[in-house]
């Protein structure tokens, strides 16, 4: 609802806000012995949602709206090759390795279009085209990416980064326009945490 009136800032946001709660969800589900099949499958779908329809739809009121309903097929693309690598990962899951992942995650591709599209009236639309199908090729591509999810993530890491998406909120509930702001604050700990386990697990390996 964000990007059809055209506020692709909060709209950016609030998916970004989705790929750091995704980077979480199935550890916290291992961490509380509450995995099974079903929340997997939602959690496709959540990711189906997230990653897929809702940059797409940024990508479309941004970018292709101006093309009628070829801009409609164009931007459609992009959550099918994504429920296509999605689904092709969810049958190979258990032989898959956890040292990289098999073509592009819908995750990092939705992620990187999200940007893409955050700087809407600042790049060439062709730039954008070509990046938009490339994503959609890499997505369902054969290339190996390197996983990170042999890095572990503590408890107090989880509770950090819950209450940065709670205090968000509140500052999302109550005034509207302050909520861009406050994400400048939250993403850079968020990353620097990642990395600050990235050099822990590094030196632990050693």
């Amino acid at each position: 609802m964000y990007s059809a009136s055209g506020d692709y800032r909060n709209a950016a946001i609030l998916i970004l806000i989705g790929m750091m709660l995704d980077s979480m969800d199935g550890r916290i589900a291992r961490m509380l012995h509450v995995e099974s099949e079903l929340g997997k499958e939602l959690d496709s779908l959540a990711d189906i949602v997230t990653f897929g329809v809702a940059p797409a739809m940024m990508a479309y009121y941004a970018y292709f709206s101006y093309f009628g309903i070829v801009g409609m097929a164009i931007a459609a693309l992009f959550p099918l090759f994504g429920a296509y690598r999605l689904a092709r990962f969810n049958i190979n899951a258990v032989k898959s390795s956890l040292k990289y992942f098999t073509g592009v995650p819908i995750t990092a591709g939705g992620g990187l279009l999200t940007l893409l599209t955050f700087f809407h009236g600042k790049m060439p639309g062709v730039i954008f085209v070509i990046a938009f199908f490339a994503l959609c090729i890499l997505m369902v591509s054969t290339i190996k990416i390197p996983s990170l999810k042999e890095v572990p993530l503590p408890k107090y890491g989880i509770i950090i980064t819950l209450f940065l998406g709670y205090a968000i909120y509140m500052v999302f509930r109550k005034e509207h326009h302050r909520f861009p702001y406050f994400i400048y604050v939250a993403m850079p700990l968020y990353v620097a945490f990642i990395g600050y386990q990235l050099v822990r697990f590094k030196k632990k390996k050693q």
